[in-house]
């Protein structure tokens, strides 16, 4: 195989690589991944207080999930900030 033809197909397979991480990237920050993550918070923490019979499992498990929605969306500033001073 010539030079030419390896660069070319290494070439191929970072675009490809760089497509995926991207897609993960976008993935990673996306308001749908926060609101999945929230309802699946809400209801694991809901059933598990059912099953130890808290009164209103439903209505207590409102809190945990709005908790855990409230740091997703604070993390990336506090991301931001860690790193201008990380420098």
């Amino acid at each position: 195989m010539k030079e030419v033809d390896k660069l070319k197909k290494e070439i191929y397979i970072l675009r490809e690589r760089n497509k995926r991480v991207e897609t993960d990237k976008k993935w990673e920050t996306s308001y749908t991944r926060r609101i999945l993550l929230t309802i699946f918070t809400y209801l694991a923490i809901g059933i598990y207080l059912r099953a130890i019979n808290i009164q209103k499992p439903w209505l207590n498990a409102i809190v945990p999930a709005v908790a855990f929605m409230l740091s997703t969306l604070t993390l990336p500033y506090f991301k931001n900030l860690w790193m201008k001073f990380k420098k």
